[in-house]
């Protein structure tokens, strides 16, 4: 490796806000914050995220930007009122990872004034987006002649976006008085993925976001969460927030070099429209093994069509929001540390990042993987959250966790109203539950934990929804 460490690469990554890294101000492994009747103030903030022109896509190994459908936004809140601030945003990007993720909280906070615990930031996971991690930018550069994974100029210029933005907001912050939930059922989007399974229960194919096997179309749906549900907060009778919550892959097609936040964006942007004096913000649950393969054929005419779905259940779910007053509201936090999975070796990731003869995926992509491993060798954790309000509880998981984590979640609380965004620190790319990695398949062939992430990652979520 060279004398630039990725600790400094980190800091150069903040040095655009203004921020300095230290690992004693974000690990926090459980904390709770907790106010009864608070006075709340609510501050929403946005900015345009979308790369530039030649910067690469998912990690480098799909068509760099050549042009742009639709924009791509962070979009988020902040909340006042209940200790120290709260902020939770969602991004149209594929993935933020590791040092990364880190950097984003960082500056979130920072320009919120609190503390990097008290943030999450979730990605949407379009895939005509940037997949940012700067460990395995700084191991790619280190080759001469791969892609870029994420440049620093752009990622440092979304930094200062996000700290212009939050420190904009705050001052106009309005109350809270009254939150609400409801849901709806969306139809003919989701489906799970790992369908097509041997009399052993091995997984033989994989209906991926497109899918144009007739013979795989043709089979159930499988394992999904079919409910979109929405958390609406309101200053009296004004609705100020709405955020939404579905479990699919966002992708209707992707590939070509053109940016778009895909169909969970297009249906986002039309409610915003329409709604301009509220913030809608859409985030991804837990569809690591779930996306729309049973009803998207990959035609560019599905995307509308698709986007009207998730459109749909929107407007139908808020039909239903009834505004009740704010009780007591309170935050959590848990740190969590899955190991790596013993098939994965530092040298052999390495033999496979320098193998010129190698196709860029197949080089890009271990980045991704020996970043996972040196940053579990640094004992670096990940954070999950939650935001609780009366009998309303959101939870933000990492990376691309299975749909079984978002339903195990509802039935530890079944008398609450549970919303999960996934898709937060991305460092371990896909997270199954413990049954599936028998079974094989794309998603457990680059999940970099072992199968131990899942009692880690329930015992997590039993603490913070407790």
């Amino acid at each position: 490796m060279s004398n630039f460490s990725r600790r400094d690469f980190l800091a150069a990554s903040l040095a655009a806000t203004g921020s300095t890294f230290s690992l004693s101000e974000w690990s926090f492994a459980n904390r709770e914050e907790t106010a009864a009747n608070p006075n709340l103030h609510l501050a929403p903030f946005r900015f345009d995220v979308s790369p530039p022109k030649g910067h690469s896509l998912c990690g480098g190994w799909i068509k760099p930007v050549v042009g742009y459908d639709d924009s791509l936004e962070a979009i988020g809140y902040v909340l006042l009122g209940a200790g120290k601030p709260i902020v939770v945003c969602a991004v149209d990007w594929t993935g933020l990872l590791n040092d990364a993720h880190i950097a984003w909280r960082k500056a979130l906070a920072d320009a919120a004034g609190t503390t990097i615990d008290r943030v999450a930031v979730q990605c949407v996971h379009q895939h005509n987006a940037p997949f940012a991690c700067l460990n395995a930018e700084q191991i790619v550069l280190e080759q001469g002649d791969l892609p870029h994974i994420i440049e620093l100029d752009f990622f440092n210029s979304c930094l200062e976006k996000a700290h212009k933005a939050v420190a904009a907001a705050i001052p106009k912050a309005e109350p809270v008085t009254h939150i609400a939930h409801s849901q709806s059922k969306v139809d003919k989007v989701a489906s799970n993925r790992r369908i097509d399974r041997d009399k052993n229960g091995k997984i033989k194919r994989m209906r991926g976001s497109s899918c144009k096997d007739e013979s795989l179309r043709s089979m159930t749906e499988g394992i999904i969460d079919p409910w979109l549900k929405t958390i609406a907060f309101y200053n009296k009778d004004k609705k100020l927030v709405s955020c939404h919550y579905y479990a699919t892959h966002p992708m209707s097609y992707y590939g070509d070099g053109r940016v778009s936040s895909d169909f969970t964006g297009i249906a986002r942007k039309q409610r915003q429209e329409e709604e301009p004096g509220c913030t809608h913000i859409y985030f991804t649950g837990c569809a690591g093994n779930v996306s729309a393969g049973k009803y998207n054929d990959g035609s560019h005419e599905m995307r509308k069509i698709l986007a009207r779905r998730i459109y749909d259940g929107m407007i139908a779910s808020e039909k239903q929001l009834k505004p009740e007053p704010i009780g007591q509201i309170s935050w959590k936090s848990h740190d969590i540390l899955p190991p790596v999975r013993n098939t994965y070796q530092a040298a052999e990731l390495k033999k496979r990042i320098s193998n010129k003869a190698n196709r860029v995926v197949n080089r890009n992509r271990p980045s991704y993987t020996l970043a996972w491993l040196e940053r579990v060798e640094k004992k670096i954790p990940i954070t999950l959250s939650s935001l609780q309000m009366n009998d309303i509880k959101t939870l933000h998981l990492p990376a691309e966790s299975f749909i079984e984590y978002q339903l195990r979640a509802q039935n530890m609380q079944p008398d609450q109203f549970i919303a999960t965004a996934a898709y937060g620190d991305g460092g371990p790319w896909y997270i199954p539950i413990a049954e599936e990695y028998p079974a094989g398949g794309y998603e457990v062939s680059v999940a970099f934990c072992d199968p131990k992430v899942d009692t880690i990652m329930t015992q997590g979520m039993k603490f913070l929804l407790s």
